[in-house]
């Protein structure tokens, strides 16, 4: 796979950016907010295209989220400084009320599936219309921290040919207060052995061992190791904090697209 990996001298020569933008939805009834950090190479080389990790925010928090608090461009420029990713651009889609939820997130009232269908059906193939990426399973990656990880778990066990690059980062999965008998959340089991038999690249979870998804986070790993589907597992001390959220990013990033 051919992986653009930017020196520190040419780093230097330009910046990375980040740009937010508002979308109309039909799915949920209104507009949408999202964030996206492009390379410093983006606007030098116009040709090229870009792997693209889609990274999504937890409860009350916004798309701004993780380039506020989780220095998302901050982390980036780092790491590409170093040689240690590839250049790939990173949308984070607000997840926030809508008409039709009726709530502010798509999390508890479980009609929430109509945010992961705003994403596979209208947020997606716009982002991938308006920037330069390559829109294959292959260079596609998505993860999310708290509800995001939740929301991460089912696009991509629903989707299982979207992504090759999966993280869950302190997971909002303890699944109380999810009807698990909807259609999206359904035979769970069924789907992660589909993913498994799709295949992926990197299956990525992480959570500290004073987060109150710890255990619940600790029970889906067995489930996994159940139903032998391959993951990698990084525990951190502390709990659920964006201390923790940001050395998660500086971990995951590193593995993907290479």
């Amino acid at each position: 796979m051919m992986c653009f990996i930017s020196m520190a001298q040419d780093w230097r020569q330009h910046m990375s950016r980040v740009e937010e933008h508002i979308m109309k939805s039909e799915v949920l009834g209104t507009d949408r907010a999202y964030t996206v950090y492009l390379p410093a190479e983006y606007d030098i080389h116009t040709e090229r295209t870009y792997p693209v990790l889609y990274l999504l925010h937890g409860m009350d928090d916004t798309n701004e989220g993780w380039y506020e608090r989780g220095h998302v461009k901050e982390v980036m420029d780092q790491l590409t400084a170093s040689g240690e990713v590839c250049e790939m651009i990173i949308v984070t889609p607000g997840a926030g009320g809508s008409v039709r939820e009726g709530k502010w997130n798509g999390y508890f009232d479980m009609k929430g599936w109509h945010y992961e269908e705003f994403f596979f059906t209208e947020f997606l193939p716009t982002i991938e219309k308006e920037y330069r990426i390559k829109a294959d399973k292959q260079h596609r990656a998505i993860a999310g921290l708290s509800m995001g990880g939740f929301h991460t778990l089912f696009i991509s066990t629903n989707h299982p040919t979207l992504f090759d690059y999966i993280g869950m980062f302190s997971a909002g999965i303890n699944f109380k207060s999810v009807n698990m008998e909807l259609p999206a959340y359904v035979d769970l089991d069924g789907k992660l052995k589909n993913l498994h038999e799709v295949g992926y690249k990197l299956f990525w979870i992480a959570c500290g061992d004073t987060d109150f998804l710890y255990e619940a986070n600790k029970d889906f790993l067995k489930r996994l190791d159940t139903l032998k589907v391959p993951y990698e597992y990084n525990e951190s001390s502390r709990g659920h904090l964006w201390a923790n959220w940001r050395q998660y990013m500086l971990k995951f990033v590193p593995k993907l697209f290479k």
